[in-house]
């Protein structure tokens, strides 16, 4: 028997006059690790949809263990063994563990649930892989590593023996990533195959046994994974020689931002910070432990229940539009349901925080051709692709991940044109979270610039490796609590993931 396991001919699918994937050819052994890697817009995720049966390819065809795979057919794909972990997790948080694992495998018409048989099924996946879990336990009280596991387990329990793996570290500590590739190695050794998707090139130069990169839609490169080097992996992403950000050397200015006992509940609790000009302070934490009510507060959406919050020496009302004209800029976390208005035109997202102000607006109507131009000016000094059919009337949710945060990323430095005062505070919250490697050099590099221009920049982040390239200060966030911020070489990557975790070894390295 061949030890090929999925195998992809051909595969194109277009939209519109756009190419997403042009005539790829892929395939996957037993027991192999196959890193996927692209820019932003490359086609991985329309290659991994026609797979499991989202999309229909226009050309091209799959086998799944010497089978023909029917195309646009979930059902098909998972009863063939395929299983995806997407980056965000697909868990119902109030129900308890194993109810998440049977969602959907029972049919409707039967009597009565399995859950015996199911429950026996899950402690032995979780045995014989290492993947310890309490069947009882409700989602919601479980920590992100341990929900991870749950979705690795909802996937082995139905059959899959091929495992897509899509960002699988974005959200884990140091020790949760290391734990995962521990699983990942015992899965392999079991027999099952695994496509790991990923912008962090260290991580797949660790796990992977072979490579793939797409660019423009097109395969450009396979190549073993011994022996490549995260400069040659990047080059051949984004067809170029990609030049880490680089910091300029300067002494912090004036405070731009003070809390004092700051408590917004729930989520932040008696936080003290404070915040210089020309300084990154970064925000560590595993997701959902405050930071978000932390970005919320400093951007004025959420509104102080205790302590006091003082932007250049002044308290504003929780009002954004104050926050806006205090010179306040922002990167939300969720560009696409914060960040953007989807379906408007790439022109009104790119003045949309300041549309009221005398730069766009006289007698309550918007001044479009200033605004045009305006958007115009700001695509082109950002470098925001994927406008080019439709220009500025482009839709904005048709833009890619990337270009889509490019134009958040302009739209907040740019601020008012009707002055070059750079932001006074920087509210910069998960800004590559998915990029590619190219675009993260490209927003690391902007964040940078504005910093030695003498805006003050609060990064938070859950990437530790973009944290210790960025910031000259970090603190770190458990349970809603911000612990005191100290220069970025007295910290060591794992210090800091003990004290995500909220570890009794992370205090007493600090106390040392």
């Amino acid at each position: 028997m061949s030890d090929t396991v999925l195998r992809l001919q051909g595969i194109t699918k277009r939209f519109g006059a756009l190419v997403a994937n042009d005539s790829i050819s892929l395939e996957l052994d037993r027991g192999e690790v196959l890193a996927l890697l692209g820019e932003n817009g490359a086609g991985k995720s329309t290659l991994m949809a026609i797979l499991f049966g989202h999309y229909v390819a226009d050309a091209g065809a799959i086998e799944v263990f010497g089978r023909p795979l029917p195309p646009g057919r979930p059902q098909a794909a998972l009863a063939a063994g395929i299983g995806m972990v997407h980056q965000h997790f697909t868990l119902a948080d109030n129900l308890s563990v194993l109810d998440n694992v049977m969602l959907g495998t029972e049919p409707l018409w039967q009597p009565f649930s399995r859950r015996a048989a199911a429950r026996a099924r899950l402690l032995e996946a979780a045995r014989r892989f290492g993947l310890a879990v309490d069947p009882d336990a409700q989602v919601a009280t479980l920590s992100v590593g341990e929900r991870q596991r749950v979705e690795i387990l909802k996937a082995l329990v139905r059959g899959a023996r091929i495992l897509i793996l899509d960002e699988p570290t974005a959200v884990l500590t140091p020790q949760e990533s290391e734990s995962l590739f521990a699983t990942l190695r015992q899965l392999v050794a079991e027999g099952l195959s695994v496509i790991f998707i990923s912008h962090k090139l260290d991580e797949v130069l660790a796990v992977s046994h072979r490579i793939a990169v797409l660019r423009g839609g097109k395969l450009i490169a396979e190549l073993p994974a011994q022996g490549a080097d995260r400069a040659l992996l990047a080059e051949a992403m984004v067809g170029r020689a990609v030049a880490p950000a680089r910091k300029r050397g300067g002494v912090p200015g004036e405070v731009v931002c003070e809390l004092v006992g700051a408590s917004a509940p729930p989520g932040l609790v008696r936080a003290d910070l404070q915040l210089r000009r020309g300084e990154v302070l970064a925000i560590a934490g595993v997701a959902g432990n405050g930071q978000q009510a932390l970005a919320e507060l400093l951007c004025g959406e959420r509104a102080l229940a205790a302590g006091t919050l003082r932007i250049a020496g002044r308290a504003l009302p929780a009002r954004p539009r104050a926050f806006v004209q205090a010179n306040v800029a922002r990167i939300p976390e969720d560009r696409h349901a914060v960040g953007v208005v989807g379906d408007l035109p790439v022109w009104e997202n790119a003045v949309l925080e300041r549309y009221a102000s005398p730069a766009f607006a006289r007698l309550g109507l918007v001044r479009r051709e200033r605004a045009r131009a305006h958007a115009k000016a700001l695509l082109e000094r950002f470098d925001v692709r994927g406008t080019e059919s439709a220009g500025l009337a482009t839709t904005t949710r048709a833009l890619s991940g990337g270009n889509m945060q490019k134009l958040i990323l302009g739209r907040a430095l740019a601020g008012d044109p009707d002055t070059t005062t750079p932001p006074a505070l920087i509210v910069a919250n998960q800004p590559t979270w998915g990029l590619d490697v190219g675009a993260v050099a490209y927003v690391h590099q902007q964040l940078l610039d504005a910093c030695a221009a003498g805006s003050a920049v609060l990064l938070i982040s859950e990437d530790l490796d973009e944290i210790f390239a960025l910031a000259d200060r970090i603190a770190v966030m458990h349970a809603g609590r911000l612990g005191p911020a100290r220069a970025t070489a007295d910290w060591t990557l794992a210090q800091i993931g003990l004290a995500m975790t909220g570890s009794e070894d992370a205090r007493a390295a600090r106390a040392a």
